[in-house]
């Protein structure tokens, strides 16, 4: 129980809440943040135990195995907590996808510093194998390219779905400034070719970067 009188004290996590919700564009980031702390402060392993559980079922349809799923599951905890203790701004600014301990850094920060800063962050998890720093420095954010990447990266997840060519399952699509970084593993190079065409032709797209690796790539360790 956590009861008290008087006047309360905020922790040190929600006094960062506090200040953050100022900003309304950091509104989904509380959210995830008061998510993971829940999930955290469960009796013993069982939040971690129920995540794993989750990620295992989906597990089994990828070309990932359990073992990798759950790995890649702790891992993004280890980058969520990591990023958020180190800077608020930064933990908004950039956005992570994990593949078999594979890091993508994605996303559009102010100085070339904070993008080195965020690669040795994300080194610091344990687990990760291999980190791909896609950050942009730029000043191009803004509501309206925003808008547009996620527009860009669900036109791209739609077209990915219905393509009865392609196992939609094992990608990973990240929208930045109109350049598209594609992640995951591909059953052939014919299967990560259709996925490349269909971002190129989405409008507005100006690039695209694939971080796909082939189904029988020998850099894939599987974890039993």
């Amino acid at each position: 129980m956590c009861m008290t009188t008087g006047r309360t004290r905020l922790s040190p996590l929600m006094a960062r809440l506090a200040r953050a919700s100022r900003n309304p564009r950091l509104g989904l980031l509380m959210v995830c943040a008061l998510l993971l702390a829940g999930s955290l402060a469960l009796s013993g392993c069982a939040g971690l135990f129920l995540g794993a559980a989750a990620t295992g079922g989906v597990a089994v349809a990828q070309e990932r195995s359990v073992g990798d799923a759950v790995d890649d599951l702790t891992i993004r905890t280890q980058l969520n907590a990591l990023f958020f203790e180190e800077d608020i701004d930064l933990y908004q600014d950039i956005a992570f996808k994990v593949i078999e301990g594979r890091v993508l850094l994605t996303g559009s920060v102010e100085t070339p510093e904070d993008r080195i800063r965020a690669v040795k962050l994300a080194w610091q998890a344990n687990g990760v194998r291999e980190v791909n720093n896609e950050i942009q420095v730029s000043d191009e954010s803004g509501i309206l390219n925003y808008a547009r990447d996620t527009w860009i990266s669900a036109q791209l997840k739609g077209r990915v779905l219905i393509d009865k060519e392609i196992l939609s399952i094992n990608y990973n699509i990240e929208t930045v400034n109109g350049t598209v970084y594609l992640v995951g593993i591909a059953q052939n190079q014919a299967e990560l070719d259709r996925v490349t065409n269909h971002a190129r032709t989405i409008p507005y797209v100006r690039r695209v970067v694939s971080h796909v690796v082939l189904k029988e790539d020998p850099r894939r360790e599987p974890t039993p």
